[in-house]
Formats: structure tokens, sequence, C-alpha cells
């Protein structure tokens, strides 16, 4: 016996077909067809979901797939962020500062196996953010000198993830051969941001990454998901990012931390994450988007492919005493977090690794992009409500 179709539900089938039309065809979304798909529920409007984000990936990408190699750098910082591992008066994490010979020497292990990038990540070490670096004059040595040696090692485009630093450090870490930045908001929510990063300027969280965009980085913007946000605050998130231009976007799953304010937190639904990242794909079809293995690892990455992401991320060398973020030993030295896990995945997935000169080809196209326009971005970045009326 068939079973017969609702108005309601006919309407609901009707709105995603047409809203999905219009972001496979370019148009932009509105707000409201964007937490349209935001909520989606029943599994077979998900699917059409990840299936559009999928194409639109096509489009723009092919079937290729970029590797980033992870290095945590150092586990030491000064911040108490709520819902971080490594917040300075945790005493659970093992805490440590990697020289520069260990970090080459992954680097370049790292290289060999085929990654596209290095993603040299560190918390904000009380080393660096002394006096000095907070009256302009730049402390960060080491870092640059970490930085140009990796460069010249392996030959490949940096990412480096300092935390909060100063317009004139960002010059010693470009002119030390950093092609990208990463910043996370976690929240563009700003009292949800004052319950998540503890004591931090949320402005001026936002400032730097436009600081460092306007001196030729690229930038990377993201989000946490299942922290107290609501669909507004993920369309917040998705207008800032928007407004930033910003080159790589990624929404992820919280994992709660053993030792932190937030240990105990409820883990959001596995679906959250790939609903967001899917409709990041609709809004931003030519960035670049993350699939982290920071959260699931390796069992999670279809997923996360097949809902449009074309980047994966946090890729860490084995047996060389390296953490990852959320989940800081997750398939680290089983030597799952690598290429030789990944690929099979791919396959599955009917897609392929991409060439190093089609990685640095696109860096170079979006540089050249990104700087045309942000000669005609507003200072300030203005809330959506404020944009809406």
């Amino acid at each position: 016996m068939r079973t017969l179709e609702t108005p309601h539900i006919h309407n609901m089938k009707t709105k995603l077909t047409s809203t999905l039309e219009k972001a496979y065809y370019l148009e932009p979304l509105t707000p409201g067809e964007t937490g349209f798909l935001l909520q989606l529920e029943d599994e077979p409007s998900i699917r059409s979901l990840f299936q559009t984000a999928s194409s639109l990936r096509e489009k723009f990408f092919g079937n290729k797939i970029f590797f980033y190699g992870f290095l945590y750098t150092g586990t030491y910082c000064r911040n108490n962020c709520n819902f971080c591992f490594y917040r300075r008066s945790n005493p659970t994490p093992h805490r440590y500062r990697k020289d520069l010979n260990e970090i080459v020497s992954a680097s370049l292990e790292l290289a060999r196996s085929g990654i596209h990038l290095i993603d040299l990540t560190m918390g904000e070490d009380p080393l660096f953010y002394t006096e000095e670096e907070e009256n302009e004059k730049p402390t960060f040595e080491s870092i640059t000198k970490l930085i140009a040696a990796v460069k010249e090692a392996t030959q490949l485009p940096v990412m480096i993830s300092p935390g909060v630093v100063s317009p004139r450090v960002l010059d010693s870490l470009i002119n030390a051969g950093a092609d990208w930045y990463a910043c996370y908001q976690e929240t563009h929510n700003p009292e949800l941001f004052k319950r998540l990063r503890l004591n931090q300027d949320y402005s001026a969280r936002l400032q730097t990454k436009i600081n460092a965009q306007q001196k030729g980085l690229l930038i990377e913007e993201g989000i946490l998901v299942g922290v107290g946000e609501n669909t507004g605050d993920v369309l917040e998130s998705i207008h800032v990012m928007k407004e930033l231009k910003a080159d790589q976007v990624r929404a992820m799953n919280f994992v709660p931390q053993e030792g932190t304010p937030m240990q105990h937190t409820t883990l959001p639904h596995p679906l959250e994450e790939l609903k967001i990242t899917a409709v990041m794909r609709l809004i931003f079809p030519d960035r670049l988007i993350p699939a982290s293995l920071d959260v699931e690892g390796l069992k999670g990455l279809k997923l996360r492919l097949d809902a449009g992401a074309n980047v994966v991320t946090s890729i860490v060398p084995p047996n060389q005493g390296l953490a990852g973020v959320a989940q800081w030993a997750l398939d680290i030295d089983s030597s799952r977090r690598t290429i030789a896990g990944i690929i099979p995945v791919l396959r599955q997935c009917n897609l392929k690794a991409a060439e190093l000169p089609g990685y640095v080809e696109w860096m170079t196209n979006r540089k050249k992009i990104i700087m045309n326009e942000i000669q005609h971005r507003e200072t300030t970045i203005k809330p959506i409500k404020e944009v809406l009326q």
C-alpha cells in the first residue's frame, strides 16, 4: 500500500529541491535557505544535501583531494580555554616542546609520503608571548627559524597556527616563508566566545586574521560544533567567514576533554559537523574544506568526504611523540593517520590524491583573487542582523 504524501512533506521536498538547485548553479542562498539546510533531519534530505555538496566539489576540484601533515610542535599554552585539553591549568596532558631537528625530520617524513602542506601548530607558548612581543618587538625567532628550516627542507607550503600575534610578528612569519595563517574563532557569537575562550578578546582574534590576509597570507577560519551554539550562531559564523573571504573553512565536532570544565559535555550528533560541512561547500564551492582525522580518526573520513570536504587534515607521522588536538593519540602510532591509510578510503569514494603542482596552482590563483577582493572590503565586519536590516 502506497503511503500518501502530505502537503507539508511535498512542500518541504519542493523547497529542498529548489534550494539545492539554486546552490548548484551558484546562486547565493539567503540566510533563511541556509538555515533550512542546517536543520534538515530526515535521511533522504541529508543525502541530497551531501550529493549536491559532492557535485559542487567535483565542479571546482574534480576528484582530487589535498593532504595536510600536522605537527603539534608544542603543547604549552598561556590560555585557559574551557574546551581545550591543553589549557594552561589542566595537569592531565603530557607537555612537550619539540626542537627544530625533530620537527624538520617529521616534516621530511610527511613530505616523502606525499603531503601537500605542512601545518605547524602550537599553543600560545608563554616562552614566546613576553612583554617584548606585546610591545611589537619580534620574539618569535625560534618559530621563524622553524618555518624557514621546514620550508627549505621540504619545499612545501607551510601553514602556521601560533595564536594571536602582532602585525610585526606576522611580518616575520611571512619573511620566514609562511603561506597560511590559521586562527580559529570557534564561534562568532561574542558571548559564547567569552565562555569558551576565557579572558580573550574576540575582536583582537578576528582582527589578527584580517591583518594576516592583508599582508598576503591565506587564512583558515573554523568553528566548534556542540559547544552551546544554535542555528543562528552557525549562520553568523558562515556570514563572518564570507565577509572575511576565508580561503579555508571548517567545522569540527567538539570532543570533551579530560581535566577541563567541559569534560562532561554531551557529545554532539555526528551529523551536525557533516551537515555544516556540506552547507559550507554550498556557500564556499571554490574553497578548501577539511575532513579532519582528529575527531573520529580514519573511520570517520569517508563520511566527511561524502559531505563535500576536499582536504584531509591532521595527518601525523607515527612513533615520533607527536600529539593530535581533539584526540591526542587516536590512530597515530597505529599508522592509520597516514597517507597509506587514507588512500583506500579515497578509492571507496572514487577520489584520488591531487598532485602537488595542482595545490600550488590553487594557492597562487587564490592569492591573486583575494588580494583584489580585499581592496574593496569594508574595514569592519558587521553582524548578519545589521546587514539584513
